[in-house]
């Protein structure tokens, strides 16, 4: 029950977007109501149809300690524990990369180019929080995905989230730097191999936001030097794992896309495109196996 004096909805959410925009944010009041919801397992629409109803001294005391770790830097995400991604919601850990919205053009990709193939079979190579592979396995219910990471700890999250949206019967997560655990196995063809990989050059890394630099996993952000070594990986070693004619599809950086041009050999790849996200950024590469 609620304590006479505590504050209501609306006077928690001057508070806390107060406090958020004095640490600089600059949607303060959407992330403080993003923070209220999670603190009392009300959703925003609730929050706003109520501004008068009092806050129970858990749920205050839970918000407050939610402000103060956004206020500090931390990701909104890290702290509800959840991000939606191509229309569904995955949870996300320190262990993982908060998924984003230029990465869907790689599902998208991926799905259009699979169009025609029956049951594909598709790779996910540092997977994350599985979002990549989840989201296509729940978009063509018959097709199945590898999934890996050198990361246990985000396997374990991708396995979760496979089981949340009822896909985890055709997904195989797999703890692996890069292709490495499909070594020695029965031989593994996919249709499509995708990847997020981190590719953030090391000189790079003290530019981020301090959300992405102090938070985010820094393997799943960088592989040193250039940030290009796992791509690199990628362009030489997909072959092998590849279906004739199957494709590669990956993200790059802002900056990227002509030294990634420079990789492809013309006689193993068809350069079919790099597409670009929302901002104009070169962000996809696809590639065909010639």
């Amino acid at each position: 029950m609620s304590e006479p004096h505590s504050p209501t909805v609306a006077e928690a959410l001057l508070e806390g977007a107060a406090l958020l925009r004095g640490a600089g944010l600059a949607e303060a009041r959407r992330e403080a109501g993003s923070l209220l919801a999670h603190a009392t397992g009300r959703d925003r629409t609730f929050l706003l149809t109520h501004p008068e109803e009092r806050l129970a001294p858990e749920s205050l005391s839970e918000f407050r300690r939610a402000i103060g770790r956004r206020a500090a830097g931390e990701p909104l995400q890290y702290i509800t524990g959840r991000q939606e991604f191509y229309g569904l919601e995955f949870e996300v850990t320190p262990d993982v990369l908060i998924p984003r919205p230029e990465t869907e053009l790689l599902v998208g990709a991926a799905l259009e180019l699979l169009r025609e193939t029956p049951a594909p079979v598709a790779c996910d190579v540092g997977t994350g929080s599985g979002c990549v592979a989840v989201a296509l396995l729940h978009e063509r219910p018959e097709a199945r995905a590898h999934a890996l990471d050198i990361s246990a700890a985000a396997l374990a999250v991708a396995a979760r989230n496979a089981a949340r949206h009822g896909v985890a019967a055709r997904l195989t997560p797999l703890v692996s730097d890069c292709f490495d655990a499909l070594r020695g196995r029965e031989p593994t063809r996919f249709h499509a191999v995708l990847s997020n990989p981190p590719y953030v050059a090391e000189r790079d890394l003290p530019a981020l936001q301090r959300e992405v630099r102090d938070h985010e996993p820094r393997a799943a952000l960088t592989p040193g030097g250039d940030g290009l070594s796992v791509i690199r990986r990628l362009v030489a070693e997909s072959p092998q794992f590849l279906e004739p004619g199957g494709h590669l599809l990956f993200e790059i950086g802002f900056d990227q896309h002509e030294r990634v041009r420079a990789l492809v050999d013309p006689r193993v790849w068809t350069l079919v495109g790099i597409r670009e996200d929302l901002q104009g950024i070169p962000r996809t590469v696809l590639l065909r196996l010639a």
